[in-house]
């Protein structure tokens, strides 16, 4: 692969979009591509003024905020390495990260700000408040009198105001560390991922060959958390490299807060995860459904009942999108498979924070049911089983999205590679002869049955989160028992005169009927209810290994 300079292609975009919206918190100011650049001019200015290097780490642990992309953008073209922090974590957590990364400078909303110690994080110089960029503690006086004077400073640099050509973004190479991005998956244990610049491009790249219609003027509402690689990379990074408007969803992204701002913005590209799709199937889609059932068994009528039906559920994403790539988990297949029936222009892709993040993609109206898509350009995979395209294997990868290795952990970066330098993804998945990938499950979740069968419970959870009034369900193995956790939506069955009772028995009904469609091994012993939702991650899945007692 050629490899470019990502932050010399951020300095190209800022230039030739100059006057053009770059970056919007929803529903308020609008900020130019020249109003960005000259905050990060600002904040390059206090990093030369207090010593910053080439290489330092700046972590930053806030929400979603145009100040968040705007810190991003200064620390990376700078030369220094960005660490974001995801904002849902407990405080013991940001002093831990904060200090195993090593950072020099902690961005932070104040909100977060409150429940942390600058004596549990002895190697900060500064912390600055996200909202305002002002410093909220130094540990040297003379920091805060650079930031006091910097408004100075910076009209001395530039009296004649700050222009495209007085830009020049620290020039990366392939090999260079960009980022330090902390896992925030299913394990409990975060890793800090070494992505270098070689990643960022190649992710780059095949945004710009799977995407090509977006470009100059194109509008995205940034719904995932950005400290997690999937929304940095695809509902931001790219985005300003191409000249696009960056729509920041500041508060929680429910499905109905997504919605109004879809109606509103209009987006040309829709990148989420299944949660969101499986809400909108519940809620708005499954009871159409069962008011048509008898309309859909009828030629021409069915086809009117389903227009109607993808009309609305475009409608609920501004109408105007090419897509939307689904990643981050399985989407649901019942869902799914309507999905298709209306002719809804999704497509499921697959990725990880170690390939910064995707791995396999394939366009809508190209991609086969249940797959996740096929290796993009410049990343090969191979599945470690006898017979790839029948038996599952642990999905390995290698190419040129590949991360360097896990900051500070020799032994964990040593166990996540094969001898021959492959990823081992701890994916489980089988491979077609075109080269689509089925994935099955994570290997650490895999169940073995008791004549050493493998049960992979995604598979059951998908069945059992179809059955109606479940919010979601966990299965997993308890005293050599298959158990499923469920939490149900009681407010719901309560509105149609359920009680709690009611709602238990009819949920373990149709579990012990859903086991017909399991294989004798893997069926559910017993159905345990969860008081309140599971706990969960950034991304909304399941923290596992919470419940695998």
């Amino acid at each position: 692969m050629e490899f470019k300079s990502v932050n010399k292609l951020l300095e190209k975009s800022f230039a030739e979009n100059w006057d053009l919206p770059a970056l919007s918190n929803y529903q308020g100011a609008r900020l130019s591509y020249a109003t960005v650049a000259e905050r990060v001019e600002h904040i390059h200015i206090c990093y030369r003024e207090c010593g910053l290097e080439k290489g330092d780490k700046v972590a930053l642990c806030a929400r979603n905020q145009t100040n968040w992309a705007i810190s991003f953008i200064a620390t990376l073209t700078y030369g220094a390495v960005p660490v974001p922090i995801l904002h849902e974590f407990k405080p013991g957590n940001i002093h831990y990260l904060v200090n195993h990364s090593e950072s020099k400078v902690l961005f932070v909303d104040e909100s977060i700000w409150e429940g942390l110690s600058e004596s549990e994080m002895p190697g900060l110089s500064a912390v600055v408040q996200m909202n305002t960029l002002k410093f909220i503690w130094s540990s040297d006086p003379a920091l805060i009198q650079v930031r006091a004077n910097l408004s100075r400073m910076f009209r001395e640099r530039h009296p004649d105001g700050f222009r495209p050509e007085d830009m020049n973004y620290y020039e990366d190479s392939p090999e260079e560390l960009a980022l330090l991005n902390y896992t925030s998956g299913t394990s409990g244990f975060s890793k800090g991922v070494m992505i270098p610049y070689r990643a960022l491009y190649a992710n780059m790249k095949f945004a710009g060959w799977a995407e090509p219609h977006l470009g100059a003027g194109s509008d995205i509402v940034a719904m995932l958390p950005s400290a997690h690689m999937y929304g940095l990379m695809f509902e931001f990074l790219f985005q300003m490299t191409i000249g696009s408007h960056v729509h920041f969803l500041t508060r929680v992204p429910s499905p109905k807060v997504i919605t109004t701002a879809c109606e509103e913005v209009k987006p040309d590209l829709i990148i989420s995860v299944p949660l969101v799709l499986e809400k909108l199937y519940k809620t708005r889609l499954k009871d159409e459904l069962d008011r048509n059932r008898i309309l859909l068994k009828l030629p021409v009528l069915d086809k009117v009942v389903l227009q109607r039906m993808r009309s609305a559920l475009m409608n609920a994403f501004g109408g105007k999108f090419e897509e939307v790539i689904i990643g981050g988990a399985a989407l649901n297949p019942e869902v799914e498979r309507l999905l298709r029936r209306l002719g809804f222009p999704f497509t499921v892709g697959y990725g990880m924070t170690e390939c910064a993040p995707i791995i396999t993609y394939d366009k809508w109206n190209a991609n086969k049911p249940c797959s996740c898509g096929k290796a993009i350009p410049s990343c090969e995979i191979r599945i470690d089983s006898p017979d790839p395209q029948n038996v599952p294997g642990e999905v390995q990868v290698r190419g040129d999205n590949l991360f360097l290795g896990y900051y500070r952990n020799e032994d964990a970066t040593e166990r996540a590679f094969t001898g021959d330098g492959w990823f081992r993804t701890g994916d489980m998945g089988v491979m077609d002869k075109d080269g689509y990938l089925y994935l099955k499950g994570r290997l650490k979740c895999m169940i073995l049955g008791p004549s050493g069968q493998n049960i992979y419970p995604e598979e059951l959870e998908s069945v059992i989160n179809n059955i109606d009034y479940v919010v979601d369900c966990l299965v997993v193995s308890r005293n050599g028992e298959i158990v499923a956790l469920v939490y149900p939506d009681y407010h719901r069955a309560g509105l149609g005169g359920m009680n709690g009772r009611q709602v238990d028995e009819f949920i373990t009904e149709a579990v012990n009927r859903a086991n017909e469609e399991f294989p004798n091994y893997a069926h559910i012993k017993r159905v345990e209810f969860m008081p309140e939702d599971f706990e969960r991650t950034p991304k909304r899945n399941i923290k596992r290994y919470l419940y695998q007692k």
